[in-house]
């Protein structure tokens, strides 16, 4: 008893060093495992439409599968990213060039400002057009020392970036194409009972769909009526402006305002009325409605989470992940909350969700060598 009792556990201690050990290999490809796992789950019903128009060859409708998200979704990302660095560099060269109205708009804006601010800033040298242009001046010219100089740094993470984004694609293939029977598998080793199996796993597919397909919806409708917006009241670069607050409203709530609260502030402290008026209308009207409505119907709806939730999960998660924190903070949330219903009895056997049977039957085929 005791050989026996010592050699469990010293098996379970390997096993668990190898686990670690492995993970650990990982690491460096955490996101790219992260969006492979993610983009398989949203696209697996395009995948099942696919087969009923293609047939029963899975690699091809797997390869179909991966060239259309491309088309869908990194396409259009690379063409906003390069007009978004076109007009980057359309603002940089009017503040080389003093061509954009800027410093007169932060000059006017400083002589509103209570004569202590004043003399602060006089203290400065900020206090004058000119001196703002020279220091907006001098500031473009260190960022682009700064970039030169980092040349290799860029270059290197470039290469990171691109590394990964191969091996995600080359997950994502895999994944889609032998998805069914690496989960079933996976729910096979688990010491669970069916329903509590099924029921997370259901749980993990619907909170990242939601919150990724909700996230990215919201963000592309605020990031364009938030650069419409900005064009309308005369703001340079109107587009960067809207991509920033895209990328902003991935926090819910308060995302958004993080740009145009200060755009408004300076359009009323320069005297333009009609501008300050209208953007503070426009967003607190039309922006307040797509995200009090919008991201609630799209991400609230489907993980069963009431805002606040997802507002605090959601800064927690990119505070401890990064960027992908918006998805991981939620589903883990999801996960917490799921667990503790499963213990406390109010999900039970006869109220959680289970996996589609086409989707079982379909895991239980070894894939294709």
């Amino acid at each position: 008893m005791f050989i026996k009792g010592f050699s469990k556990g010293f098996f379970i201690a390997i096993l668990l060093i190898v686990t670690l050990a492995f993970f650990d290999v990982l690491r460096p490809y955490y996101s790219s495992v992260l969006w492979a796992i993610i983009l398989a789950v949203i696209f697996n019903p395009l995948k099942n439409r696919l087969k009923q128009v293609v047939g029963e060859r899975n690699g091809i409708v797997s390869l179909l599968t991966v060239l259309i998200i491309c088309l869908i979704v990194f396409t259009p990302l690379a063409i906003i990213t390069s007009s978004l660095a076109l007009e980057f560099n359309t603002v940089y060269t009017k503040l080389q060039g003093n061509q954009t109205q800027l410093p007169v708009i932060l000059a006017d804006f400083i002589h509103h400002l209570p004569r202590w601010a004043r003399h602060f800033l006089s203290d400065n040298d900020l206090d004058s057009t000119a001196e703002i242009q020279k220091k907006l001046s001098d500031a473009a010219l260190q960022g682009s020392q700064y970039l030169a100089g980092s040349v290799f740094v860029i270059g290197k993470s470039t290469f990171g970036f691109v590394v990964g984004f191969g091996i995600m694609l080359y997950i994502l293939f895999f994944l889609i194409k032998d998805g069914a029977y690496l989960v079933n598998m996976t729910l096979a080793t688990l010491p669970l009972s069916r329903y509590v199996k099924h029921h997370l796993f259901m749980k993990f597919a619907a909170v990242s769909r939601a919150t990724v397909k909700g996230t990215v919806v919201v963000a592309i409708v605020q990031g364009a009526l938030g650069g419409v917006a900005f064009y309308i009241a005369g703001l340079d670069g109107s587009l960067l402006w809207g991509a920033l607050m895209a990328f902003l409203s991935i926090i819910p709530a308060v995302g958004s305002a993080i740009i145009w609260v200060p755009a408004a502030i300076y359009f009323f402290a320069s005297g333009m009325l009609w501008q300050g008026i209208f953007i503070v209308v426009f967003f607190v009207v039309v922006i307040g409605i797509v995200d009090n409505v919008l991201r609630p119907l799209l991400v609230g709806k489907d993980t069963k989470m009431p805002d606040y939730l997802i507002l605090i999960t959601t800064l927690g998660g990119m505070e401890v992940y990064g960027i992908n924190g918006f998805v991981i903070g939620p589903l883990i949330a999801a996960l917490f909350i799921a667990c503790w219903n499963i213990l406390s009895g109010r999900d039970h056997q006869n109220n959680t969700d289970e996996i589609d049977e086409d989707f079982i039957e379909e895991g239980k085929k070894r894939p294709d060598a």
